[in-house]
C-alpha cells in the first residue's frame, strides 16, 4: 500500500489559529480515540500546549478494549496529564468531562478566587479529525451547538459553546501534523476513518484492517462474516466477506468494493469487536 500523508493548507491555518487564541485559554482539552491513543495524538500539541493545563479525554472507549483503557490512563497520569475514558454519545460524558476540567482549572480558579473573581473557565478542545470533540461538546452542553459530521474537517472555524455560567468550550477544527513519518500508526488512523477514504484505496485498506484482525480478533471476526475464518488466506479475505453478505455483481463475480466500505464502516462503528490498535506499552 503506497505511503500514506495528508496535510491540507488547512492545518497549517488551524495550527495558527489555536496558537492565537491560547492567550485566553485556561485549560487544553485533548479529545484523542481510545482505539487508538497513539495514532491519535498530535505530537505537535506538546510544544504547542506547554505551560498550560491540559487533560486528555479517551473518547469512543466503548469501542476500545476496556484493559487496554485503563492501562492508557494510566500511563497519562504517570506523564502527570489527568486521563479519562468517555463515549460522547453517553450519557455520563459530560459528568466526566467537567469534573477533569474542573481538577485541571482548580489551582487558576483558587487564585483568581483569593483577588475576589469568580473565574470562568476557559477550555479550548483540540483533537485529529473525526475523533467526537464536537460531539462531546454538544453532549456537554446539552444541545446540538456545534457542528458534527462522520467525516474528517467538518469544524472549519472556532466556535464558543457555553456550558454553565462558569465554563465555556471552544471547540476547533481537526488537526493532523504535516508528516506522518510512522506508516503503521498512519494505517490506524485510515481505519478509523480520520483520514479521508477517497485519498486511499479502499480495498486495500480494508485488506490490511482485515488481515489485522483475523491475526488480533479472528472469533469475533468470523462470527461478523461466517464465511471469513482464521485460515482464510489473504488473497480471498474480501471475497469471503463478499460469500457472506451475498455482494454479488452481474454475472456472479464478488463486489469486493461493496465489501471493502462495510467492513470499514462497521469497524468504525465497533460491530466487529471491541479493540485497541496500540497499547500504552509502545509508547515513546
Amino acid at each position: 500500500m503506497p505511503a500514506i500523508n495528508w496535510y491540507p493548507g488547512h492545518m497549517a491555518k488551524t495550527r495558527r489559529m489555536l496558537a492565537e487564541n491560547l492567550k485566553m485559554i485556561d485549560v487544553v482539552v485533548e479529545v484523542i480515540d481510545a482505539r487508538a491513543p497513539l495514532a491519535s495524538r498530535n505530537p505537535d500539541f506538546d510544544d504547542l500546549f506547554s505551560g498550560k493545563a491540559r487533560v486528555v479525554l479517551l473518547n469512543k472507549s466503548d469501542l476500545a478494549d476496556g484493559n487496554a483503557t485503563k492501562r492508557w490512563i494510566s500511563s497519562f497520569n504517570r506523564s502527570g496529564i489527568e486521563a479519562a475514558g468517555v463515549s460522547a454519545t453517553g450519557g455520563s460524558a459530560k459528568k466526566t468531562a467537567t469534573a477533569l476540567i474542573e481538577q485541571a482549572a482548580k489551582p487558576r480558579v483558587a487564585a483568581m478566587k483569593a483577588k475576589g473573581v469568580n473565574k470562568v473557565v476557559r477550555c479550548m478542545i483540540v483533537g485529529i479529525p473525526n475523533v467526537g470533540k464536537s460531539t462531546l461538546i454538544n453532549r456537554m452542553a446539552g444541545e446540538t451547538r456545534a457542528e458534527v459530521g462522520d467525516k474528517p474537517g467538518v469544524t472549519r472555524g472556532k466556535q464558543w459553546v457555553r456550558i454553565s455560567p462558569y465554563l465555556e468550550l471552544m471547540d476547533t477544527p481537526g488537526m493532523l501534523w504535516p508528516k506522518l513519518e510512522d506508516q503503521t500508526l498512519a494505517k490506524h488512523l485510515a481505519f478509523l476513518g480520520s483520514i479521508k477514504d477517497e485519498i486511499m484505496d479502499t480495498e486495500e485498506l480494508a485488506l490490511e484492517l482485515l488481515l489485522l484482525l483475523q491475526s488480533g480478533v479472528p472469533a469475533q471476526l468470523s462470527e461478523r462474516y461466517g464465511k471469513l475464518t482464521a485460515d482464510t488466506p489473504e488473497e480471498a479475505l474480501l471475497e469471503a466477506v463478499c460469500r457472506s453478505r451475498g455482494f454479488l455483481l452481474r454475472g456472479g463475480g464478488f463486489d469486493t468494493e461493496r465489501a471493502a466500505h462495510v467492513v470499514l464502516d462497521e469497524f468504525r462503528a465497533g460491530k466487529i469487536a471491541r479493540i485497541t490498535l496500540e497499547q500504552p506499552e509502545a509508547r515513546v
